[in-house]
């Protein structure tokens, strides 16, 4: 199911269908593209066409940003207001699950660890995900930073662990492994918790790292900074909001609200600061 949304509507789409665009928007020399977002990818087929499609446009052109994460035309569209400069980056949201629960079947996951993470410059896992992805069970900050460090030796250079619950609090764990030879640079960023649950979250917050990434590249902690100031003042505003009209915001899932709040993905107040781990 997706989650958010008690019931939907619809089909999942296969390889074969997907291509099928592609050669389509090829036969009419519409290949040309900065930047792909992939969505919720319930399918072993679909994924593997997705990475034959990031191998094509990337002949097409080099430098391709490949995006992974559950897809929306709005918050793609306001990433690109943050991305002025088009460098090479591949980055990955693998949208398996939370709190120990699969969304896709469970043969995706191999799919994502063997196939996608070698070719992402970065990837952006949560705590679950995380887990899924490496092996390693996830219970300190210490597991995370390994974890993130099992994760670049597979590939991506950049890694950031986008929620993981450490007693009772929620953190955001980053790194960046700027030479092979080198260790990679970790920071953690802690995230106040709000008394709601949001629809569309992990979204926002997958285009806000590729556009602040995509501005600041070689600065992976004020990225995250910029993304996670960017995604708290935007739910804040979504909870008052819903107070104002007198609702109930634990009865169910909440819609961010994303135009009102131009401002503060544009150009957010820095209020959530990384913290380097030495």
């Amino acid at each position: 199911m997706v989650k958010g949304y008690p019931t939907f509507k619809g089909q999942v789409l296969n390889g074969d269908q997907l291509w099928d665009l592609i050669e389509g928007l090829e036969a009419n020399d519409l290949l040309y593209y900065t930047h792909l977002l992939t969505g919720y990818i319930g399918s072993v087929s679909f994924l593997n066409t997705v990475l034959k499609v990031v191998d094509k446009l990337r002949a097409i052109n080099p430098g391709l940003t490949y995006e992974g994460g559950f897809f929306r035309l709005s918050i793609l569209s306001l990433a690109y207001t943050i991305c002025y400069k088009w460098n090479l980056l591949s980055v990955c949201d693998p949208v398996m699950g939370d709190e120990g629960k699969l969304y896709v079947p469970q043969e995706l996951v191999s799919v994502y660890r063997e196939k996608v993470v070698p070719v992402a410059s970065m990837l952006t896992p949560n705590q679950f995900e995380a887990e899924l992805l490496t092996g390693i069970r996830i219970v300190s900050e210490q597991d995370g930073r390994e974890a993130c460090n099992r994760l670049h030796a597979a590939g991506p250079p950049k890694v950031v662990i986008t929620s993981m619950n450490m007693n009772g609090n929620l953190i955001l764990i980053g790194s960046h492994r700027k030479e092979k030879a080198l260790p990679p640079e970790q920071f953690k960023i802690a995230i106040p918790k709000i008394p709601a649950y949001f629809t569309g979250t992990g979204d926002l917050m997958t285009a806000l790292l590729l556009g602040w990434s995509n501005r600041y590249p070689d600065n992976l902690e004020k990225a995250a900074e910029l993304a996670v100031s960017s995604l708290q003042a935007l739910l804040v505003r979504t909870l008052n909001d819903y107070r104002r009209a007198g609702y109930d915001c634990q009865s169910s899932s909440l819609e961010i609200r994303l135009i009102q709040s131009q401002d503060d993905i544009r150009n957010p107040e820095a209020k959530y600061k990384a913290e380097r781990y030495s």
